[in-house]
């Protein structure tokens, strides 16, 4: 029955065009049993649960082959980082069980199985689908379709098949969760532009609120694209959410990445797991404009060395906590709120003046609106080094690249957009080109999309950070990057002649009715 399921999922794994739509649908049928919270772990598990019952079934075949192995000594997969599947967890076994009613408590115990015999997998996996509350015969059927998928042999392994369906639906649950399921994805064309910017080849990587992981896997992936290996990085994060720091676990060990992701879920202001670490790569997308972050209780804090954060917004307590975690030649790439740049609230100016004149600020991009499943409104990306003096490249000290990408994107369906391939390496060539890198062309100012600006000319604009003042871009009315009291001023101007102009109007209308003898309408 194993070398049938696995021929089938080998057949299947060789033209999968539209199997994420298949499965989408089949788990979606779940929709009306329970929250796409809740759905998205039964699925993922299962496909967890898939992923590495194939590659286990590929070894084992392999070993009962050999005349001299056993295909049941569990240190033979160890050699080989395969996970040790026991024979109550196997993916035959479970499809086979596909339509008892029963189906859900032996998942239960398969998860627990695989847990008990593989340390790192404990208290990672999804254990509920016992409940009474979810639909069994569904659950099998969902069992059968994710069963003709191949997704840990090598064949799949190769075509990356796994990371199509984590992208998918990582992606499609966001959308489904609305606002929340930000907290776990970051859309993958802004990951892919972080990492193209950053370049992380070597070194020590940090996420201080890495959801799934997806900046992990997308820096893993450039490091294998550029000829290294994996493991060239050093991988360290921290996610407060339970679900989310589990589904991380998942997402890190099914592609055979082995990083420090904490004990636990912790807050990373209040429960720093890696205190001590200094970062040569930071990469992170925090929660936009959270004003619940218990900032009341860190007034002291030894991380705010810029100026203290509000209360009200952790914006720049998020800055502030990874420019903390830099190494000396350390580079972090960040994504946060368009108001970010601008604000001068309750002290934030003041910080991103002494960011400024510290030399911090490398590179600010303005990204078009439509970006992400959780909102609408455009966002912007922050580069920041404590060296733009690298011996390697061009030495761009009191000078900071602004780089306008707001009318670039396609759109992908009605609501949301997503920057190219192109695009991409169109920005991230531009900022290598202005860093002097080899192979990177040479930069010049681009009216309209990008500009070297000094310290100076940054000061003259009050230290704001939005592009747009910069790169000479048209600023439209509708244009969310405009600083409130810009805003307000040009509203204010425009309400005021509106406000002239119906008065004159209204003493016009009025005459004219009173010529006509209606004596009592004018006042």
């Amino acid at each position: 029955m194993a070398k049938k399921a696995g021929q089938g999922a080998k057949k299947d794994s060789s033209a999968n065009l539209g199997f994420e739509e298949k499965l989408w649908a089949a788990a979606d049928k779940l929709r009306g049993h329970m929250d796409a919270a809740e759905y998205k772990h039964v699925l993922l598990g299962l496909v967890f649960l898939k992923y590495i019952s194939d590659a286990f079934q590929e070894l084992h075949d392999a070993l009962a082959a050999d005349k001299d192995s056993d295909p049941e000594d569990r240190d033979e997969y160890l050699a080989e980082n395969v996970f040790w599947v026991p024979k109550v967890a196997r993916w035959a076994v479970l499809q086979a069980d596909a339509k008892q009613p029963t189906i859900g408590k032996s998942i239960d115990d398969a998860m627990a199985a695989i847990e008990k015999d593989n340390p790192t997998l404990r208290g990672v996996l999804p254990r509920d689908y016992g409940r009474a509350s979810l639909d069994k015969q569904r659950l099998g059927e969902l069992i059968d379709l994710v069963g003709t998928i191949g997704l840990g042999d090598a064949e799949s392994r190769s075509k990356d098949v796994l990371g199509r369906v984590y992208e998918y639906f990582l992606g499609k649950f966001a959308n489904a969760e609305g606002k929340g399921g930000g907290e776990f994805y970051t859309p993958q064309s802004v990951v892919k532009l972080l990492v193209e910017m950053i370049e992380p080849y070597k070194g020590r990587i940090y996420d201080p609120c890495c959801g799934s992981g997806g900046m992990f896997v997308q820096s893993e992936k450039f490091v294998l694209a550029h000829g290294g290996r994996v493991g060239d990085l050093s991988i360290y994060g921290q996610e407060s959410n339970n679900t989310t720091w589990r589904l991380c676990r998942m997402n890190l060990a099914i592609r055979g990445i082995d990083g420090n992701i904490g004990p636990h879920n912790a807050d990373t202001f209040h429960n720093d797991v890696h205190k001590d670490l200094k970062a040569d790569f930071i990469l992170a997308n925090p929660p936009f404009n959270i004003s619940d972050w218990g900032g009341d209780r860190l007034r002291e804090d030894a991380r705010w060395k810029y100026g203290v954060p509000p209360t009200g917004n952790a914006n720049y307590a998020w800055v502030q906590h990874m420019v903390h975690k830099l190494a000396p030649s350390g580079i972090a790439g960040f994504v946060l709120a368009n108001g970010s740049m601008s604000s001068n609230q309750s002290g934030e100016g003041e910080i991103r003046r002494q960011l400024v004149e510290q030399d911090m600020v490398d590179c600010m991009i303005a990204l078009p609106g439509q970006l992400f499943y959780t909102t609408q409104i455009p966002v912007c990306l922050w580069f920041l080094t404590r060296n733009k003096k690298n011996g390697k490249f061009r030495d761009r000290r009191g000078e900071t690249l602004f780089i306008d990408a707001r009318k670039l994107g396609v759109l992908v369906d009605r609501t949301h957009r997503e920057l190219s391939e192109d695009e991409i390496a169109r920005i991230a060539k531009t900022y290598h080109a202005w860093r002097g890198e080899k192979d990177a062309g040479k930069y010049a100012d681009i009216a309209g999309f990008c500009k070297s600006a000094s310290l100076e000319e940054i000061t003259s604009h009050g230290h704001v950070l939005t592009p747009g003042r910069y790169v000479g871009a048209e600023e439209t009315e509708d244009d969310d990057d405009m600083p409130f009291e810009e805003r307000m001023e040009q509203l204010t101007a425009t309400l005021k002649g509106q406000f002239a102009e119906s008065a004159r109007l209204e003493k016009a209308i009025l005459r004219n009715l009173a010529s006509l003898g209606f004596r009592g309408s004018e006042k």
